[in-house]
Protein backbone atom coordinates (compact mmCIF):
# COMPACT_ATOMS: atom_id res chain seq x y z
CA UNK A 1 0.00 0.00 0.00
CA UNK A 2 1.12 3.52 -0.74
CA UNK A 3 0.43 6.68 1.21
CA UNK A 4 -1.02 9.89 -0.24
CA UNK A 5 -0.89 13.50 0.97
CA UNK A 6 -3.15 16.22 -0.43
CA UNK A 7 -2.73 20.00 -0.27
CA UNK A 8 -5.85 21.92 -1.30
CA UNK A 9 -5.70 25.60 -2.27
CA UNK A 10 -8.61 28.01 -2.66
CA UNK A 11 -12.36 27.81 -2.19
CA UNK A 12 -14.84 25.39 -0.63
CA UNK A 13 -15.42 23.88 -4.07
CA UNK A 14 -11.78 22.83 -4.06
CA UNK A 15 -12.13 21.54 -0.49
CA UNK A 16 -14.95 19.33 -1.72
CA UNK A 17 -12.73 18.18 -4.61
CA UNK A 18 -10.07 17.31 -2.03
CA UNK A 19 -12.53 15.07 -0.18
CA UNK A 20 -13.38 13.31 -3.46
CA UNK A 21 -9.68 12.84 -4.28
CA UNK A 22 -9.16 11.22 -0.88
CA UNK A 23 -12.17 8.98 -1.43
CA UNK A 24 -11.03 7.93 -4.90
CA UNK A 25 -7.52 7.11 -3.67
CA UNK A 26 -8.64 5.17 -0.61
CA UNK A 27 -11.06 3.17 -2.72
CA UNK A 28 -8.11 2.41 -5.01
CA UNK A 29 -6.08 1.03 -2.08
CA UNK A 30 -4.03 4.05 -0.99
CA UNK A 31 -3.91 5.32 2.61
CA UNK A 32 -3.57 8.82 4.03
CA UNK A 33 0.04 9.55 4.99
CA UNK A 34 0.61 11.42 8.27
CA UNK A 35 2.89 14.01 6.60
CA UNK A 36 4.00 15.12 3.15
CA UNK A 37 7.53 13.83 3.77
CA UNK A 38 6.17 10.33 4.45
CA UNK A 39 3.91 10.12 1.39
CA UNK A 40 4.45 8.12 -1.79
CA UNK A 41 2.08 10.36 -3.72
CA UNK A 42 1.71 14.13 -3.18
CA UNK A 43 -1.23 15.89 -4.81
CA UNK A 44 -1.57 19.67 -5.08
CA UNK A 45 -5.15 20.67 -5.96
CA UNK A 46 -4.81 24.25 -7.07
CA UNK A 47 -6.56 27.62 -7.33
CA UNK A 48 -5.91 30.37 -9.89
CA UNK A 49 -8.33 33.13 -8.86
CA UNK A 50 -5.38 35.31 -7.85
CA UNK A 51 -1.70 35.33 -8.77
CA UNK A 52 -0.76 34.80 -5.12
CA UNK A 53 -2.43 31.37 -5.16
CA UNK A 54 -0.34 30.29 -8.16
CA UNK A 55 2.87 31.56 -6.53
CA UNK A 56 2.14 29.41 -3.47
CA UNK A 57 1.87 26.31 -5.68
CA UNK A 58 5.22 26.95 -7.37
CA UNK A 59 6.77 27.58 -3.95
CA UNK A 60 5.52 24.19 -2.77
CA UNK A 61 6.76 22.55 -5.97
CA UNK A 62 10.24 23.89 -5.22
CA UNK A 63 10.05 22.19 -1.83
CA UNK A 64 8.86 18.97 -3.48
CA UNK A 65 11.77 19.02 -5.94
CA UNK A 66 14.15 18.76 -2.99
CA UNK A 67 12.04 15.97 -1.47
CA UNK A 68 12.00 14.05 -4.75
CA UNK A 69 15.80 14.23 -5.01
CA UNK A 70 15.84 12.21 -1.75
CA UNK A 71 12.86 10.00 -2.75
CA UNK A 72 13.13 9.38 -6.53
CA UNK A 73 10.01 7.17 -6.55
CA UNK A 74 7.83 9.96 -5.13
CA UNK A 75 4.92 10.78 -7.46
CA UNK A 76 3.90 14.45 -7.64
CA UNK A 77 0.49 15.32 -9.12
CA UNK A 78 -0.87 18.81 -9.75
CA UNK A 79 -4.44 19.54 -10.81
CA UNK A 80 -7.45 21.81 -10.42
CA UNK A 81 -8.15 25.31 -11.68
CA UNK A 82 -4.55 26.39 -12.20
CA UNK A 83 -3.74 23.52 -14.60
CA UNK A 84 -7.05 23.95 -16.46
CA UNK A 85 -5.91 27.30 -17.91
CA UNK A 86 -4.77 27.21 -21.57
CA UNK A 87 -1.03 26.65 -21.75
CA UNK A 88 -0.71 26.00 -18.00
CA UNK A 89 0.36 22.35 -18.36
CA UNK A 90 3.16 23.29 -20.77
CA UNK A 91 4.31 26.10 -18.47
CA UNK A 92 4.37 23.73 -15.49
CA UNK A 93 6.37 21.11 -17.37
CA UNK A 94 8.93 23.79 -18.16
CA UNK A 95 9.10 25.35 -14.67
CA UNK A 96 8.65 22.10 -12.68
CA UNK A 97 9.82 19.10 -14.77
CA UNK A 98 9.72 16.92 -11.65
CA UNK A 99 5.88 16.91 -11.71
CA UNK A 100 4.69 13.43 -12.75
CA UNK A 101 0.98 14.02 -13.33
CA UNK A 102 -1.08 17.02 -14.46
CA UNK A 103 -4.90 16.82 -14.52
CA UNK A 104 -7.67 19.42 -14.83
CA UNK A 105 -10.97 20.29 -13.17
CA UNK A 106 -13.13 18.25 -15.56
CA UNK A 107 -11.39 14.86 -15.27
CA UNK A 108 -10.91 14.60 -11.52
CA UNK A 109 -12.70 11.22 -11.53
CA UNK A 110 -9.90 9.78 -13.72
CA UNK A 111 -7.22 10.36 -11.07
CA UNK A 112 -6.71 6.72 -9.90
CA UNK A 113 -6.32 5.52 -13.51
CA UNK A 114 -3.92 8.35 -14.32
CA UNK A 115 -1.80 7.58 -11.26
CA UNK A 116 -1.70 3.92 -12.24
CA UNK A 117 -0.48 4.95 -15.69
CA UNK A 118 2.32 7.01 -14.14
CA UNK A 119 3.32 4.10 -11.88
CA UNK A 120 3.31 1.56 -14.72
CA UNK A 121 4.95 3.63 -17.44
CA UNK A 122 7.28 5.65 -15.17
CA UNK A 123 6.91 8.76 -17.30
CA UNK A 124 5.14 12.11 -16.84
CA UNK A 125 1.45 12.18 -17.81
CA UNK A 126 -0.70 15.24 -18.56
CA UNK A 127 -4.44 14.85 -19.25
CA UNK A 128 -6.53 18.03 -19.14
CA UNK A 129 -9.95 17.96 -20.79
CA UNK A 130 -10.58 21.10 -22.83
CA UNK A 131 -14.34 21.05 -22.17
CA UNK A 132 -16.53 19.98 -19.29
CA UNK A 133 -18.37 16.65 -19.56
CA UNK A 134 -21.62 15.55 -17.90
CA UNK A 135 -21.90 15.61 -14.11
CA UNK A 136 -20.38 12.42 -12.65
CA UNK A 137 -22.39 11.09 -9.72
CA UNK A 138 -21.54 8.51 -7.08
CA UNK A 139 -17.90 9.43 -6.53
CA UNK A 140 -16.55 8.31 -3.14
CA UNK A 141 -15.29 10.88 -0.65
CA UNK A 142 -13.65 11.12 2.76
CA UNK A 143 -15.14 13.97 4.77
CA UNK A 144 -12.99 16.37 6.75
CA UNK A 145 -15.57 17.07 9.48
CA UNK A 146 -17.72 14.77 11.61
CA UNK A 147 -20.90 16.82 11.76
CA UNK A 148 -20.52 19.16 8.75
CA UNK A 149 -20.47 18.35 5.06
CA UNK A 150 -19.92 20.15 1.77
CA UNK A 151 -22.48 19.26 -0.91
CA UNK A 152 -22.04 20.52 -4.46
CA UNK A 153 -25.32 21.45 -6.16
CA UNK A 154 -23.93 22.92 -9.38
CA UNK A 155 -20.71 23.17 -11.33
CA UNK A 156 -19.33 25.97 -13.49
CA UNK A 157 -20.43 29.54 -14.05
CA UNK A 158 -22.16 31.51 -16.81
CA UNK A 159 -21.58 35.03 -15.48
CA UNK A 160 -18.23 36.02 -17.03
CA UNK A 161 -17.35 38.84 -14.66
CA UNK A 162 -14.50 40.56 -16.48
CA UNK A 163 -11.92 39.92 -13.73
CA UNK A 164 -12.79 36.25 -13.11
CA UNK A 165 -11.10 33.15 -14.50
CA UNK A 166 -13.65 30.69 -13.04
CA UNK A 167 -15.92 30.26 -16.13
CA UNK A 168 -12.83 29.40 -18.19
CA UNK A 169 -11.50 26.76 -15.79
CA UNK A 170 -14.74 25.36 -14.30
CA UNK A 171 -16.80 25.41 -17.49
CA UNK A 172 -20.43 26.29 -18.12
CA UNK A 173 -23.07 26.01 -15.44
CA UNK A 174 -24.42 22.50 -14.81
CA UNK A 175 -26.93 21.70 -12.06
CA UNK A 176 -27.00 18.35 -10.32
CA UNK A 177 -30.31 16.51 -10.34
CA UNK A 178 -32.26 17.35 -7.14
CA UNK A 179 -32.91 13.68 -6.36
CA UNK A 180 -29.15 13.03 -6.34
CA UNK A 181 -28.57 15.96 -3.98
CA UNK A 182 -31.36 14.88 -1.60
CA UNK A 183 -30.13 11.27 -1.62
CA UNK A 184 -26.60 12.41 -0.76
CA UNK A 185 -27.75 14.66 2.10
CA UNK A 186 -30.00 11.94 3.58
CA UNK A 187 -27.01 9.56 3.60
CA UNK A 188 -24.87 12.23 5.27
CA UNK A 189 -27.49 12.82 7.98
CA UNK A 190 -27.68 9.06 8.59
CA UNK A 191 -23.89 9.22 9.11
CA UNK A 192 -24.20 11.90 11.80
CA UNK A 193 -24.03 15.14 9.79
CA UNK A 194 -25.96 18.05 11.33
CA UNK A 195 -24.99 20.83 8.90
CA UNK A 196 -24.60 20.94 5.13
CA UNK A 197 -23.05 23.67 3.00
CA UNK A 198 -24.63 23.75 -0.47
CA UNK A 199 -21.95 24.74 -2.97
CA UNK A 200 -22.04 26.37 -6.37
CA UNK A 201 -20.18 29.15 -8.13
CA UNK A 202 -23.61 30.85 -8.12
CA UNK A 203 -26.13 28.89 -6.05
CA UNK A 204 -28.92 31.36 -6.89
CA UNK A 205 -28.97 30.21 -10.52
CA UNK A 206 -29.35 26.53 -9.58
CA UNK A 207 -31.90 24.76 -11.76
CA UNK A 208 -31.85 27.13 -14.75
CA UNK A 209 -30.69 24.22 -16.91
CA UNK A 210 -33.32 21.84 -15.45
CA UNK A 211 -37.04 21.58 -16.08
CA UNK A 212 -39.50 24.34 -15.16
CA UNK A 213 -40.23 24.88 -11.50
CA UNK A 214 -36.88 23.74 -10.11
CA UNK A 215 -34.82 26.59 -8.69
CA UNK A 216 -32.68 27.24 -5.64
CA UNK A 217 -35.64 28.12 -3.40
CA UNK A 218 -37.39 24.92 -4.47
CA UNK A 219 -34.27 22.92 -3.57
CA UNK A 220 -33.88 24.64 -0.19
CA UNK A 221 -37.45 23.70 0.74
CA UNK A 222 -36.76 20.03 0.02
CA UNK A 223 -33.45 20.01 1.89
CA UNK A 224 -35.11 21.79 4.84
CA UNK A 225 -37.62 18.91 5.08
CA UNK A 226 -34.92 16.25 5.65
CA UNK A 227 -35.37 14.84 9.16
CA UNK A 228 -32.33 14.98 11.43
CA UNK A 229 -30.63 17.81 9.56
CA UNK A 230 -30.17 20.88 11.80
CA UNK A 231 -28.47 23.53 9.64
CA UNK A 232 -28.28 24.56 5.99
CA UNK A 233 -25.69 26.98 4.59
CA UNK A 234 -25.03 27.95 0.98
CA UNK A 235 -22.24 29.63 -0.98
CA UNK A 236 -21.81 31.63 -3.12
CA UNK A 237 -24.72 33.95 -3.90
CA UNK A 238 -24.69 36.40 -6.81
CA UNK A 239 -26.63 39.61 -6.04
CA UNK A 240 -28.04 39.72 -9.57
CA UNK A 241 -29.85 36.38 -9.12
CA UNK A 242 -30.81 36.75 -5.44
CA UNK A 243 -34.51 37.42 -5.95
CA UNK A 244 -36.85 38.90 -3.35
CA UNK A 245 -38.92 35.70 -3.72
CA UNK A 246 -35.85 33.70 -2.62
CA UNK A 247 -35.44 35.98 0.43
CA UNK A 248 -39.05 35.23 1.41
CA UNK A 249 -38.48 31.48 0.99
CA UNK A 250 -35.33 31.52 3.12
CA UNK A 251 -37.05 33.57 5.84
CA UNK A 252 -39.56 30.77 6.57
CA UNK A 253 -37.15 27.82 6.45
CA UNK A 254 -36.02 27.11 10.02
CA UNK A 255 -32.86 25.16 9.13
CA UNK A 256 -31.38 27.76 6.78
CA UNK A 257 -28.77 29.69 8.76
CA UNK A 258 -29.03 33.45 9.21
CA UNK A 259 -25.89 34.16 7.21
CA UNK A 260 -25.64 35.41 3.63
CA UNK A 261 -22.32 35.75 1.83
CA UNK A 262 -23.15 38.34 -0.83
CA UNK A 263 -20.11 39.50 -2.83
CA UNK A 264 -20.53 43.13 -3.92
CA UNK A 265 -16.94 43.60 -5.22
CA UNK A 266 -17.26 47.41 -5.58
CA UNK A 267 -19.47 50.31 -4.53
CA UNK A 268 -19.19 52.32 -7.73
CA UNK A 269 -21.75 51.77 -10.48
CA UNK A 270 -19.13 52.64 -13.08
CA UNK A 271 -16.78 49.96 -11.78
CA UNK A 272 -19.59 47.43 -11.35
CA UNK A 273 -20.45 47.92 -15.03
CA UNK A 274 -16.81 47.48 -16.04
CA UNK A 275 -16.78 44.29 -13.98
CA UNK A 276 -19.93 43.03 -15.77
CA UNK A 277 -21.60 42.32 -12.43
CA UNK A 278 -25.12 42.89 -13.73
CA UNK A 279 -26.48 44.98 -10.85
CA UNK A 280 -26.15 48.50 -9.49
CA UNK A 281 -25.16 49.84 -6.11
CA UNK A 282 -28.81 50.81 -5.55
CA UNK A 283 -30.07 47.28 -6.29
CA UNK A 284 -27.51 45.80 -3.90
CA UNK A 285 -28.50 48.17 -1.09
CA UNK A 286 -32.17 47.38 -1.65
CA UNK A 287 -31.42 43.65 -1.48
CA UNK A 288 -29.56 44.12 1.82
CA UNK A 289 -32.51 46.06 3.22
CA UNK A 290 -34.94 43.30 2.17
CA UNK A 291 -32.71 40.61 3.72
CA UNK A 292 -32.54 42.46 7.03
CA UNK A 293 -36.28 43.13 7.05
CA UNK A 294 -37.22 39.49 6.42
CA UNK A 295 -34.43 37.72 8.34
CA UNK A 296 -33.92 39.33 11.77
CA UNK A 297 -30.32 39.22 12.98
CA UNK A 298 -28.97 38.11 9.60
CA UNK A 299 -25.19 38.26 9.23
CA UNK A 300 -24.05 39.61 5.87
CA UNK A 301 -20.50 39.11 4.61
CA UNK A 302 -18.99 40.09 1.27
CA UNK A 303 -16.03 40.15 -1.12
CA UNK A 304 -14.42 43.44 -2.19
CA UNK A 305 -11.82 44.21 -4.87
CA UNK A 306 -9.75 47.40 -4.85
CA UNK A 307 -7.70 48.74 -7.73
CA UNK A 308 -9.83 47.40 -10.59
CA UNK A 309 -8.56 48.91 -13.89
CA UNK A 310 -9.75 52.49 -14.19
CA UNK A 311 -10.85 52.76 -10.53
CA UNK A 312 -10.49 56.39 -9.46
CA UNK A 313 -10.28 57.76 -5.94
CA UNK A 314 -13.94 58.78 -6.33
CA UNK A 315 -14.87 55.19 -7.26
CA UNK A 316 -12.96 53.92 -4.24
CA UNK A 317 -14.76 56.40 -2.00
CA UNK A 318 -18.04 54.90 -3.30
CA UNK A 319 -16.84 51.51 -2.06
CA UNK A 320 -15.92 52.92 1.35
CA UNK A 321 -19.30 54.63 1.68
CA UNK A 322 -21.13 51.41 0.73
CA UNK A 323 -19.18 49.50 3.40
CA UNK A 324 -20.13 52.15 5.97
CA UNK A 325 -23.77 52.05 4.87
CA UNK A 326 -24.20 48.26 4.81
CA UNK A 327 -22.15 47.52 7.96
CA UNK A 328 -20.96 44.07 6.86
CA UNK A 329 -20.18 41.57 9.58
CA UNK A 330 -17.01 40.67 7.72
CA UNK A 331 -15.45 41.17 4.31
CA UNK A 332 -12.80 39.38 2.29
CA UNK A 333 -10.77 42.15 0.70
CA UNK A 334 -8.41 41.81 -2.26
CA UNK A 335 -6.26 43.85 -4.59
CA UNK A 336 -7.18 43.36 -8.25
CA UNK A 337 -5.05 40.56 -9.69
CA UNK A 338 -5.01 40.37 -13.53
CA UNK A 339 -5.75 36.87 -14.79
CA UNK A 340 -4.54 35.95 -18.28
CA UNK A 341 -7.47 35.34 -20.62
CA UNK A 342 -9.94 37.59 -18.80
CA UNK A 343 -11.23 40.89 -20.20
CA UNK A 344 -9.96 42.94 -17.24
CA UNK A 345 -6.36 41.79 -17.73
CA UNK A 346 -6.13 43.80 -20.95
CA UNK A 347 -8.15 46.86 -19.89
CA UNK A 348 -6.37 50.24 -19.98
CA UNK A 349 -5.69 52.33 -16.88
CA UNK A 350 -4.26 49.53 -14.73
CA UNK A 351 -3.95 50.89 -11.19
CA UNK A 352 -0.35 51.04 -9.81
CA UNK A 353 0.50 48.51 -7.12
CA UNK A 354 1.30 51.20 -4.52
CA UNK A 355 -2.16 52.73 -5.00
CA UNK A 356 -3.85 49.32 -4.71
CA UNK A 357 -1.96 48.57 -1.50
CA UNK A 358 -2.86 51.93 0.02
CA UNK A 359 -6.56 51.54 -0.85
CA UNK A 360 -6.63 47.99 0.51
CA UNK A 361 -5.19 49.20 3.80
CA UNK A 362 -7.79 51.97 4.09
CA UNK A 363 -10.62 49.57 3.25
CA UNK A 364 -9.46 46.97 5.80
CA UNK A 365 -9.18 49.67 8.46
CA UNK A 366 -12.84 50.65 7.94
CA UNK A 367 -14.14 47.08 7.77
CA UNK A 368 -12.14 45.87 10.78
CA UNK A 369 -13.63 48.68 12.87
CA UNK A 370 -17.14 47.64 11.80
CA UNK A 371 -16.46 43.92 12.38
CA UNK A 372 -15.13 44.64 15.87
CA UNK A 373 -18.19 46.74 16.78
CA UNK A 374 -20.55 44.07 15.42
CA UNK A 375 -18.87 41.42 17.55
CA UNK A 376 -18.75 43.58 20.68
CA UNK A 377 -22.54 43.99 20.45
CA UNK A 378 -22.83 40.20 20.98
CA UNK A 379 -21.07 40.12 24.36
CA UNK A 380 -23.45 38.77 26.99
CA UNK A 381 -25.63 36.90 24.48
CA UNK A 382 -26.11 33.13 24.45
CA UNK A 383 -25.59 31.62 20.99
CA UNK A 384 -25.94 28.14 19.53
CA UNK A 385 -22.56 26.80 18.37
CA UNK A 386 -21.78 23.69 16.34
CA UNK A 387 -18.46 22.45 17.75
CA UNK A 388 -15.75 21.72 15.16
CA UNK A 389 -13.21 20.43 17.69
CA UNK A 390 -10.00 21.84 19.18
CA UNK A 391 -9.16 25.35 17.94
CA UNK A 392 -6.42 25.41 15.30
CA UNK A 393 -4.82 28.45 16.92
CA UNK A 394 -5.52 27.51 20.54
CA UNK A 395 -5.75 23.68 20.86
CA UNK A 396 -6.48 23.90 24.62
CA UNK A 397 -9.89 25.33 23.70
CA UNK A 398 -12.68 24.27 21.38
CA UNK A 399 -13.95 26.21 18.38
CA UNK A 400 -17.18 26.28 16.44
CA UNK A 401 -19.57 28.43 14.45
CA UNK A 402 -22.82 30.16 15.31
CA UNK A 403 -25.75 30.07 12.89
CA UNK A 404 -24.60 33.53 11.77
CA UNK A 405 -21.17 32.02 10.98
CA UNK A 406 -19.30 33.73 13.82
CA UNK A 407 -16.21 31.84 14.98
CA UNK A 408 -16.37 31.15 18.74
CA UNK A 409 -13.50 29.90 20.95
CA UNK A 410 -14.35 28.42 24.37
CA UNK A 411 -13.09 25.89 26.93
CA UNK A 412 -14.70 22.47 27.01
CA UNK A 413 -14.10 18.71 26.65
CA UNK A 414 -13.21 17.35 23.22
CA UNK A 415 -16.24 15.04 23.49
CA UNK A 416 -18.38 18.06 22.51
CA UNK A 417 -16.98 17.87 18.97
CA UNK A 418 -19.82 17.50 16.49
CA UNK A 419 -22.47 18.65 18.97
CA UNK A 420 -24.65 21.75 19.22
CA UNK A 421 -24.06 23.67 22.45
CA UNK A 422 -25.14 26.97 23.97
CA UNK A 423 -22.25 29.37 24.53
CA UNK A 424 -22.41 32.67 26.39
CA UNK A 425 -20.23 35.27 24.67
CA UNK A 426 -17.81 36.86 27.16
CA UNK A 427 -15.30 38.60 24.91
CA UNK A 428 -15.17 40.01 21.37
CA UNK A 429 -12.28 40.41 18.96
CA UNK A 430 -12.28 41.61 15.36
CA UNK A 431 -12.47 38.15 13.80
CA UNK A 432 -13.73 35.90 16.57
CA UNK A 433 -15.72 35.64 19.79
CA UNK A 434 -14.79 33.98 23.08
CA UNK A 435 -17.22 32.43 25.49
CA UNK A 436 -18.19 29.68 27.91
CA UNK A 437 -20.59 26.76 27.61
CA UNK A 438 -23.83 27.30 29.49
CA UNK A 439 -25.58 24.03 28.59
Amino acid sequence: MKGYWIKVYGCQMNERDGEIIAGLLEDAGYFKAPAMEEADIVILHTCCVREKAENKVYGRLGQLARLKSKKPDLIIAVGGCMTQQPGAAEKMREKAPHVDLIYGTHNLHELPELLKKVEQERRPVAVVWEKEGPVVEGLPLRRTHKAKALVTISYGCNNFCTYCIVPYVRGRERSRRPEDIIKEIKALVADGVLEVMLLGQNVNSYGKDLEDGIDFGWLLERVNAIQGLKRIRYMTSHPRDFTFKLVETISRLDKVCEHVHLPVQAGSNRVLELMNRGYTREHYLELVEVLRRHIPGVSITTDLIVGFPGETEEDFQDTLSLVEQVQFDNAFTFMFSPRKGTVAASLPEQVPLEVKKERLYRLMEVQNRISRAKNEALVGQEMEVLVDGPSETDPKNLSGRTRTNKLVIFPGPEELTGKLVKVKITQAQTFLLKGEVVS
